[in-house]
């Protein structure tokens, strides 16, 4: 997580998040931290709230009888949840997100995993159409407390360069 005091007023800082496109290098990577423990609740109100009616993820006896022995959770949730860990290093200053590639669901994870997320830096380019901006592509793998490797993906974000975010 990149943070920082910046200066706004006599005695007076305000804690900023986030990267400039200028602060991002091709092949970094970021450790995105603290993890997060997925309780049967979490699997539960989002697959109910996102109206997703498959019963592995909340019908236990259902999934008893599934190749996975219990409730799988829901592979929409374990996104969101890669993402938001990646936000404060990766697109907190982001203007947008530009697109998404090649989401990848390697293994199933499970009420009370533990899981964690990395990000690497795989290009960088300075915008054709606005030259106070950059377009930052990474890819991030989403890993169990064990290691396992449960989810990829690309994500493109367009990224303002120092001095042009609008916190700043």
């Amino acid at each position: 997580m990149v943070a920082e005091s910046v200066k706004v007023g006599p005695n007076r800082y305000r804690e900023s998040y986030g990267r400039y496109y200028e602060d991002f290098t091709i092949g970094d990577i970021y450790e995105h931290r603290p993890g997060r423990t997925i309780s049967e609740a979490d699997n539960t109100w989002f697959t109910l709230a996102t109206m997703n009616q498959h019963p592995l993820h909340f019908d236990a006896a259902y999934a008893a009888k599934s190749e996975f022995g219990k409730p799988v959770v829901n592979s929409c949730l374990t996104l969101s949840i890669v993402v938001g860990m990646s936000v404060s290093d990766i697109s907190q200053k982001a203007i947008g997100n530009l697109g998404w590639n090649d989401i990848r669901l390697v293994a199933p994870v499970f009420n009370g995993d533990t899981i964690y997320a990395e990000t690497e830096v795989l290009s960088k380019r300075e915008s054709a159409k606005r030259p106070t901006q950059g377009v930052v592509t990474v890819k991030t793998t989403g890993r169990k407390a064990d290691g396992t490797i449960f989810m990829t993906f690309e994500r493109t974000v367009l990224v303002p360069k120092r001095g042009h975010a609008v916190d700043d």
